[in-house]
């Protein structure tokens, strides 16, 4: 089986690896940067201790931080603005997933041009972007490894996948240290998220031999280590097994999507406002047991005969909902959410055969 297995991001691991930013910036050039962190990093003071690392190596910092965490068009433009008025050089994104894909969104506008609508699919940026370093602050969404950027349609709410090479960090920062500041809600609706990615990516119409060895490498570290860093939020072995299975997931995606579970939790997130690791939650054992017939040894090499039991006991754990009556969607809107999921993107690439109907079975299975 032949296939291309792309890895474009320097990956720094490690305790403390953060003090390195400004080494890893000026290695890439880096003269005037905008940093972009969301609102709610600014309380843990690592946005002000980059600012102050890049200014000690001569690198002009200016910070950005007007969007939240599902970042839209409107939030993109105003960045975008931001950056064009300091004439910048570079991207510095410091946070959740958030910060990340609106870094990549403001990277697209100021280099070519146009709206982040202009974007939407993959391979749409014709002139070069600029140099980016990624530092995450949760195990997630694994964005730091991927080349495409998620971002909401300010007028419509869809969620727009934005996606070509030119968009990858050149470099990415994964410290267990910074990632103690995230709130214990944060790192169980992330971290069901990552674990979501490596289940996923792995029976892919897409798959690969490589994708699956970063798949299934990212599933150990993640469900060996989900509870354990509920339980003990400093435990530092377990936040670094964490974001290193949240990254490899993210190389898993980048090489060969997702499936079935985001399409049918992206409507969920546009229509009611559900947190996207919480949609996850309430979805993806179903998905699982839905696909079961198509996928049964592969979801085997993962977890046995009950992989869905085990997504399900995750779930627990972190005290995520199993159902979607739970998350106040009503049962009429099972039919029109279905058609909705019907046009994402990422139910393509699902092993069984995604439509409408298959949606509405999923949506019925999980409520």
């Amino acid at each position: 089986m032949g296939f291309t297995l792309d890895i474009r991001t320097q990956v720094v691991f490690g305790e403390s690896r953060f003090q390195e930013l400004a080494t890893l910036a000026r290695d890439l050039g880096f003269s005037r940067t905008l940093l972009v962190s969301d609102p709610g990093m600014q309380s843990t003071g690592y946005p002000d201790q980059a600012v102050a690392m890049l200014s000690a190596a001569g690198i002009a910092a200016h910070a950005f931080h007007d969007f939240s965490p599902n970042p839209d068009t409107e939030m993109v433009e105003a960045g975008r603005i931001a950056a064009a008025a300091h004439g910048i050089d570079s991207l510095v994104a410091l946070g959740g997933g958030s910060s990340l894909d609106c870094a990549k969104g403001i990277n697209f506008v100021l280099t070519n041009g146009g709206s982040i609508r202009d974007y939407w699919g993959f391979g749409k940026a014709a002139r070069p972007m600029l140099p980016m370093i990624a530092i995450p602050t949760t195990a997630g969404t694994g964005s730091e490894a991927q080349s495409y950027a998620l971002i909401s349609d300010a007028a419509t709410h869809a969620k727009m996948a934005c996606g070509d090479p030119k968009a990858a960090f050149r470099a990415a920062i994964l410290d267990p240290l910074l990632a103690r500041s995230q709130p214990r809600e944060v790192t169980a609706t992330a971290g069901y998220d990552a674990i979501s990615h490596a289940v996923e990516s792995y029976v892919t119409t897409r798959r690969t031999p490589a994708s699956n060895v970063f798949a299934r490498e990212a599933w150990q570290l993640l469900a060996a280590n989900f509870a354990r860093v509920l339980r003990d939020p400093c435990d530092l072995e377990a936040r670094g097994a964490m974001l290193l299975g949240a990254h490899y997931a993210g190389v898993a995606i980048e090489n060969s999507m997702l499936g079935a579970t985001h399409a049918c939790a992206n409507p969920l997130t546009a229509h009611y406002g559900t947190t996207h690791g919480v949609a996850i939650a309430a979805l993806l054992p179903h998905v699982v047991r839905w696909n079961w017939t198509a996928a049964e040894s592969l979801y085997g090499e993962l977890a046995g005969a009950d992989l869905a039991g085990r997504l399900a006991e995750l779930a627990a754990a972190a005290g995520l909902p199993s159902r979607l009556r739970d998350l106040g969607v009503p049962d009429e809107a099972l039919p029109s959410l279905a058609e909705e999921a019907a046009t994402q993107w990422t139910g393509r690439f699902n092993p069984r055969p995604f439509g409408a109907a298959a949606a509405l079975e999923i949506y019925q299975s999980a409520y």
